[in-house]
C-alpha cells in the first residue's frame, strides 16, 4: 500500500513530433483515499492525463507514478472509464458483466457490477448496442467497480445520465470510498454539482496544473474582497479582479492582515475554478508535496 494514488513531475505530453503539447510540465500528488475531481475547459488536458494514469499513453516527458509503480504496473489496481464508453456492442448486459469477471479472477465484486446495473432496470438479456447513452454508463461503471479498483479513474462519467440518476450513482461511487478505500479521481465541467462529493481538486488550464489540493485547504488560501476603487492590492496575489465605478472586487490570496474597511467573503469552489480559469496568469497553487513517490 502506498499514501499516494497518484503523483506528477515535471510530466509533459505531446501528440506527434510536431504536434502541440496537451500536458506540460505538471507537477501534483493525489493523496490515496481521497475523491478528486479533474477539472477544466475543454482541450485542458484532463482527458489525456486521466488516459496516462490508466497507462493507456505514455508520458513524453517527466514522470508519473500510479499507487507506487508505472501506469503500466499498476493496471491491474486501477478501473478506468473512458469519456465514451467504449464496450463491446454484440455482447448482453450478462454476457458483458461476466466478461468482467472472466477478466478480474480472484477479486472481481459481483455484487457491486449488480448494484449498479439493477439500478437501471436494465434487462440482462439487452444488447448493448440496444442501450441508451446512460445506459452504457451505467454498464461501464459496473465493470468498473465490479473489479474493486484502488484507483478509479473517471473521465466524463455523468455527462449522459438524467441529475436523479446522476445522484444516486454518485451515492454508489461516495459508498466504495468510503467502504473500501477507493482513490476516485473523476473529470466533470459541472464543478458546483461535485463540490459536496469531492474533498480534492485538481484544476488544469492549458495543459497545466493551476490548481491542485484539498478543497477545503484552497478555498481557504482565497478570499474575495469588496474595497474602493483605489484599493491597494500589493502585497497579496490577486487571482482576479474588477473594478466598476468607485468599488474593487477581486478574489486574492492574502500575504497577511487586510483593511478593516475591506468587506470579506469565502469563494464557494465554481467562483474559486472561474476565477483561475479567467486569469491564466494568475501564479498556480498546489498545497500537496509535488514530488514523486
Amino acid at each position: 500500500m502506498t499514501d499516494t494514488a497518484i503523483a506528477a513531475s515535471a510530466l509533459g505530453k505531446r501528440f506527434g513530433r510536431r504536434g502541440g503539447w496537451a500536458l506540460r510540465d505538471c507537477a501534483f500528488r493525489l493523496p490515496a483515499g481521497r475523491v478528486c475531481t479533474v477539472v477544466g475547459p475543454n482541450g485542458a488536458g484532463k482527458s489525456t492525463l486521466l488516459a496516462l494514469a490508466a497507462g493507456l499513453l505514455g508520458a513524453t516527458e517527466g514522470e508519473l507514478t500510479v499507487l507506487g509503480t508505472t501506469p503500466a504496473g499498476a493496471r491491474t489496481r486501477v478501473g478506468y472509464v473512458a469519456q465514451d464508453k467504449p464496450l463491446y456492442p454484440q455482447l448482453t448486459v450478462a454476457e458483458t458483466l461476466r466478461m468482467g469477471a472472466d477478466l478480474n479472477p480472484g477479486h472481481w465484486d459481483a455484487a457491486a457490477a449488480e448494484q449498479v446495473v439493477s439500478g437501471g432496470d436494465l434487462d440482462p438479456k439487452s444488447r448493448i448496442r440496444a442501450l441508451s447513452g446512460g445506459q452504457r454508463t451505467r454498464v461501464a461503471l459496473a465493470l468498473a467497480l465490479g473489479k474493486r479498483p484502488e484507483l478509479l479513474l473517471l473521465d466524463e462519467p455523468m455527462a449522459d445520465l438524467d441529475p436523479l440518476a446522476r445522484h444516486e450513482l454518485m451515492g454508489t461511487l461516495m459508498v466504495q470510498a468510503a467502504q473500501h478505500g477507493t482513490t476516485i479521481a473523476m473529470s466533470s465541467h459541472v464543478v458546483a454539482e461535485l463540490e459536496d462529493s469531492c474533498d480534492h481538486l485538481l484544476l488544469i488550464g492549458g495543459g497545466r496544473v493551476r490548481l491542485a489540493g484539498d478543497i477545503d485547504e484552497l478555498l481557504a488560501a482565497h478570499t474575495r474582497v469588496d474595497a474602493d476603487a483605489d484599493a491597494d492590492l500589493a502585497p497579496h496575489t490577486v487571482v482576479e479582479s474588477r473594478a466598476t465605478g468607485r468599488q474593487l472586487s477581486a478574489l486574492i490570496r492574502p500575504a497577511g492582515p487586510l483593511p478593516g474597511d475591506w468587506r470579506t467573503t469565502a469563494p464557494s469552489l465554481e467562483e474559486l475554478v472561474l476565477a483561475h480559469l479567467r486569469n491564466p496568469a494568475a501564479p498556480a497553487l498546489t498545497t500537496t508535496e509535488e514530488t514523486v513517490a
